[in-house]
């Protein structure tokens, strides 16, 4: 079992003793394909819990940038700005994160919808990189990984159905 600590000062367990835990990797403070990603499983948070499931973001910079990028997601975010737990899960960065041709249209509809929201900005130059892999792991209450995807390019990850179906298959309790 592992304890991490989100930008928030919150104690993280994995595994979670009492339910599955999906572990989403994105990318770095303020990413626009990240942010929008995380909105849609914003939007559905409460199926998510009801299907017994916490949530738990990683992003790859300091937990004083994610902060201002971070404020009031109902799920805890934690920084990992040494890529300790990138690592230990096989979570990659690669050009192929921005150069596949299915990552265009996220990263406009990214951009669009941060300039259109007013989201704060990413810095121009975002601690670890802009070429991130996304990877989601969906882990059992005794530990064990029951699910995984690491992505091809920086839009390659679970939607929040894909998430359901998957805890769907593997009830808690």
């Amino acid at each position: 079992m592992r304890t991490y600590e989100s930008v928030t000062g919150e104690l993280v367990r994995v595994p979670d003793p009492e339910r599955l835990v999906h572990l989403q990797f994105r990318r770095f403070a303020g990413c626009p394909v990240c942010n929008l990603h995380l909105r849609s499983f914003v939007q559905r948070h409460d199926e998510i819990v009801a299907a017994g499931v916490r949530e738990v973001v990683f992003f790859h910079s300091p937990a004083e940038e994610l902060r201002e990028h971070v404020a009031g997601l109902p799920f805890a975010v934690v920084a990992d700005p040494g890529k300790e737990v990138y690592v230990e899960y096989g979570v990659e960065s690669a050009p192929r994160a921005l150069l596949h041709p299915k990552a265009w249209g996220p990263v406009l509809r990214g951009i669009a919808v941060a300039l259109a929201t007013r989201a704060p900005l990413p810095k121009a130059r975002p601690h670890g990189g802009r070429l991130g892999l996304p990877a989601d792991f969906l882990i059992a209450p005794g530990g064990e990984v029951v699910a995984s995807k690491h992505g091809e390019h920086v839009y390659d990850q679970w939607s929040v159905d894909e998430l359901l179906a998957r805890a769907a298959m593997r009830p808690v309790g």
